[in-house]
C-alpha cells in the first residue's frame, strides 16, 4: 500500500469522491440522479466553507488516480460533534487495507483536535464499513426506516463518544 499517498483537498477530488462513490452505489444500490445531486451539493457546500483547522477532507492517490476519500466535517456537525461523511474506496483501492488507513488517519485527526464525540449515518448492508466503524470506536444508536439517499435502504446513526475519557483525562 505504499504506492498509495494520502493528501487534503486537490483540483478534481470533489469530482472525483462523487465519482466513486457513483461507481459504487449505482452499480451496487441502484442509486441514481437524486443520490448523485444530494451528495454533489452538499460536498460542494462542504468544501466551499471547510475550516483546514478542525475540518478534513482526506483523499487518497495511486498514479494520479483518486482511490478513496474521507471527510471529518467538524465544523458543520452540529451538536452531535464531528460528522463523518463521504467515506469510500474505489474498486481498484478495495482489499489493500486503504479504508483502515483512511479511518486511523482520520480519527488521529479528531483526537489531536479534540472531536471527542463523532457520528455518521450510513444504511444496512454495508458490512466491511460498519466493521472499520465499531473497530475504530462507533456504536449504532439507532436505526429507522429514513432513506435519505432515495435508494431504498434503512438508515443508521453510529455515534463515537470519547468525551468521558476526555474528561477525566484532564
Amino acid at each position: 500500500m505504499a504506492d498509495i499517498e494520502l493528501a487534503g483537498y486537490r483540483p478534481g477530488s470533489l469530482a472525483g469522491t462523487i465519482a466513486l462513490h457513483m461507481d459504487y452505489y449505482a452499480a451496487e444500490w441502484g442509486f441514481g440522479a437524486e443520490f448523485e445531486t444530494k451528495l454533489a451539493r452538499e460536498m460542494g457546500e462542504f468544501v466551499a466553507r471547510m475550516d483546514s483547522e478542525d475540518d478534513l477532507f482526506l483523499t487518497a492517490w495511486r498514479d494520479g488516480d483518486l482511490v478513496g476519500s474521507i471527510t471529518l466535517d467538524a465544523t458543520g456537525g452540529g451538536e452531535m460533534g464531528a460528522h463523518l461523511r463521504w467515506f469510500i474506496v474505489g474498486i481498484a483501492a478495495r482489499g489493500t487495507g486503504l479504508g483502515g488507513r483512511l479511518m486511523d488517519e482520520t480519527m488521529r485527526f479528531a483526537d489531536r483536535r479534540g472531536h471527542h464525540r463523532m457520528w455518521l449515518t450510513t444504511f444496512a448492508g454495508l458490512d466491511p464499513a460498519r466493521r472499520l466503524y465499531e473497530k475504530h470506536g462507533f456504536e449504532l444508536a439507532s436505526e429507522s426506516d429514513v432513506d435519505q439517499w432515495s435508494g431504498g435502504v434503512r438508515e443508521q446513526l453510529f455515534v463515537r463518544d470519547r468525551s468521558a475519557e476526555a474528561g477525566s483525562a484532564h
